[in-house]
């Protein structure tokens, strides 16, 4: 077997180049795609528009079809199927390994924490598998019991990935702000936990969302608004939409105002991808970025006041 795969990133649907242009900004060349699994003979790096990194890649013949369900069982209990091709003979290996538990997620919950690999066939007799990968989830993807009727637009469930992947999120009693919250689907989000939420934008929220136990509404700019104006808070969220380097002055005059001690930011790109951004985002101690399965050509970003002192302290 001549070709040598070290890395692999599975890829967001329709984001494919966005992963390849920063995987080279990372000095990792692509050298070929199975369906939306970039391939590389260097090793796997983190990179945030990855839904999943294949963080041990191992590329075996395999005897058959038996031979290579054993071959994954031999190194752990549960292994998740990405299909790309050979449809009927990976589901005939599929058949052959232990059933996963992939019920829907009932929000707040934590990611699972159980190990989990990933496999794919690349060819009829040649398997490529790795037991250790970034997301506790099947394919990067995290799939919830959604509620159809409460929130007044599906973004809701981009916050419930959020603190899934966080496995934290706010409690009874925290106060939160969501600017830019209209119509008030991660407003909703925060008050359905009980948490007391802020919610500001310039156009008015939804009504039944402002009608919410916990609610407020304060009309006007989340960019206009000073850290100095409100007392600390516990979670500052936005899903607005904002230009990345704008989002990035208000996300650091929230850090450095210290009236905040976590943040959960969509930072959403219009036309190319402002890689530079990307990087300077990555930069701030503390924090980290992550494309969500259901972001569009977004990442999300999240800081901690904990993780920051802990970053500078080292």
């Amino acid at each position: 077997m001549t070709e040598i795969i070290r890395g692999a990133w599975l890829g967001p649907e329709g984001l494919e180049a966005v992963l390849e242009q920063d995987l080279q900004r990372r000095g990792v060349t692509v050298d070929r795609w199975h369906g939306q699994l970039a391939l590389s003979s260097q090793p796997s790096v983190f990179s945030p528009w990855a839904l999943d990194v294949w963080e041990e890649p191992e590329l075996v013949t395999i005897p058959s079809i038996k031979g290579a369900a054993k071959i994954l069982r031999g190194r752990q209990r549960n292994w998740s199927l990405y299909a790309a091709d050979f449809f009927r003979r990976a589901a005939l290996i599929e058949s052959n390994l232990p059933p996963i538990k992939a019920a829907l997620l009932t929000f707040p919950t934590a990611a699972p924490t159980a190990p989990l690999g990933a496999w794919t066939l690349l060819s009829p007799e040649t398997m490529l598998f790795s037991a250790r990968k970034s997301s506790p989830f099947i394919n990067g993807a995290p799939k919830f019991v959604e509620n159809r009727t409460g929130p007044p637009s599906r973004a809701y469930l981009k916050l419930w990935e959020a603190c899934t992947l966080l496995r934290r999120w706010p409690q009874p009693g925290e106060t939160c702000l969501d600017l830019g919250a209209t119509p008030g689907g991660w407003t909703w989000a925060i008050a359905e936990l009980g948490a007391d939420v802020t919610a500001i934008d310039r156009a008015p929220l939804d009504p039944a969302v402002a009608a919410m136990p916990h609610v407020q509404f304060q009309q006007g700019s989340a960019f206009g608004l000073e850290p100095s104006s409100f007392p600390e808070v516990d979670w500052v969220f936005s899903d607005i939409i904002a230009y990345p380097a704008r989002l990035l002055a208000l996300a650091r005059r929230w850090i450095e105002s210290g009236r905040t001690k976590n943040m959960v930011l969509t930072v959403k790109f219009q036309g190319e991808t402002d890689h530079e951004t990307v990087t300077a985002f990555e930069a701030i101690p503390g924090g980290s970025l992550r494309h969500l399965a259901h972001n569009k050509h977004e990442l999300t970003f999240f800081w901690s006041q904990a993780e920051a002192a802990s970053a500078t302290a080292v």
